[in-house]
């Protein structure tokens, strides 16, 4: 059997290497504490839940749905861009239905570049982005994020001869997986950047509900002119506890989504209508849903593993957003040998930082996706271990 040399150089996908050392440590008997995927262990909520049994036993909802995505999906979208950013869009225009947020990024490279083209890209970030880039043939220049400025972008130490060739240039904030966050001076600046050398802002929006003590992430639309530019993912698995289900939707203008129009109607049918239909109930609804679980739930989580690694060392401030805590590696560890070293004293998974990039290293990442009682267990293992920071 002949690989394609589109693979050839691309590492196994890094969640995919994590689910796999979890069911091994399972089967041989191991308790584990899964701090890795960031996958919520609280189910979808029960009115979502109630529309979509409602939803699938509709034959109506049982052809092929829109290209597009439907008429009600895509004015709920607009409705909730109006109501949570101030944001006027378009259903018609400017709204395409995704099958999950990943699948749009990943297409989005066949949509808007071509092979030799530079594809700016953070680093650490989303493994996606890096490696479909490197799928189509474009070629990524990484932009490090580092701590000391907030884990945001430089653009002025982006070399005028890559920024002539880029196409595309991507920004996550909520930051996976620093738990970083942008302020809107940050948005101006990469609007006018990308507005003055012709390239597509693309901004990854997957974790704008996911944010604690009255912070309200914002939509890069919500900068003047944006539209003009950028194209935006919107994700509903994080907020609403719908990684399963696969629904998200991007908005751009009219000349963008019709462009990648052309890439997901030759290679999708779209989103089963009833998840569609249970989108819309949490779209319209997104505050009774989303608020509660951060302040009561989550927060509390993140607090716990903040302030439990703090007491062995650690100095680490809480995130204003995601549910992931991004820290160093204690001195003398590599980012793989300290994970691999919690998870064989202690049954815990973490997430090496490399797995985002080289500027990952001498990181790791946990996601607070398990009980608070769970995480208490996790920092008491670790105590018990010797596990410390120094």
């Amino acid at each position: 059997m002949k690989r394609s040399q589109r693979i050839a150089t691309v590492p196994p996908y890094l969640f995919a290497e994590i689910d796999k050392k979890k069911a091994a440590a399972i089967a041989s008997g191991v308790d584990i504490i899964s701090l890795g995927i960031g996958d919520h262990d609280n189910p979808t909520f029960p009115n979502i839940v109630k529309k979509m049994q409602q939803a699938v036993a509709d034959p109506a909802n049982h052809d092929y749905p829109p290209y597009e995505g439907t008429k009600e999906f895509r004015t709920a979208a607009s409705v909730f861009y109006k109501k949570r950013f101030g944001v006027e869009i378009d259903p018609a225009k400017n709204v395409l239905a995704l099958i999950g947020s990943k699948e749009g990024i990943a297409h989005s490279f066949l949509a808007f570049t071509d092979p030799g083209d530079i594809v700016l890209i953070p680093d650490p970030a989303y493994p996606v982005y890096a490696i479909w880039a490197k799928f189509v043939g474009a070629v990524p220049y990484y932009m490090t994020l580092e701590p000391q400025n907030g884990f945001i972008p430089d653009l002025k130490k982006i070399p005028a001869d890559v920024v002539k060739k880029a196409a595309m240039l991507w920004i996550n904030y909520p930051n996976n997986p620093t738990g970083a966050v942008a302020s809107i001076e940050f948005y101006k600046e990469v609007v006018a950047f990308c507005k003055k050398h012709n390239i597509l802002l693309c901004s990854d929006l997957s974790y704008s509900e996911l944010a604690f003590e009255g912070y309200k992430p914002p939509s890069i639309f919500e900068v003047p002119g944006a539209m003009d530019v950028a194209i935006e993912f919107y994700s509903l698995s994080k907020g609403f506890n719908m990684t399963g289900w696969r629904s998200a939707f991007a908005v751009g203008n009219e000349e963008v989504i019709k462009a990648f129009s052309i890439i997901k109607t030759n290679t999708d049918s779209g989103i089963f209508k009833a998840i569609q239909s249970a989108s819309v109930e949490a779209l319209l609804n997104s505050e009774k849903y989303c608020a509660e679980q951060n302040d009561k739930l989550i927060s509390k989580r993140r607090d716990a593993l903040v302030n439990g690694l703090n007491s062995l060392g650690w100095k680490i401030t809480s995130p204003k957003a995601t549910f992931y805590i991004w820290a160093p590696v204690p001195k003398g560890f590599t980012s793989l040998q300290f994970c691999a070293e919690v998870l064989e004293k202690c049954g815990i998974i973490i997430v090496p930082g490399n797995g985002y990039g080289a500027a990952g290293e001498g990181y790791f990442r946990a996601a607070v996706t398990v009980s608070e009682k769970r995480i208490k267990e996790a920092v008491l293992r670790m105590k018990k271990a010797g596990i410390h920071y120094s």
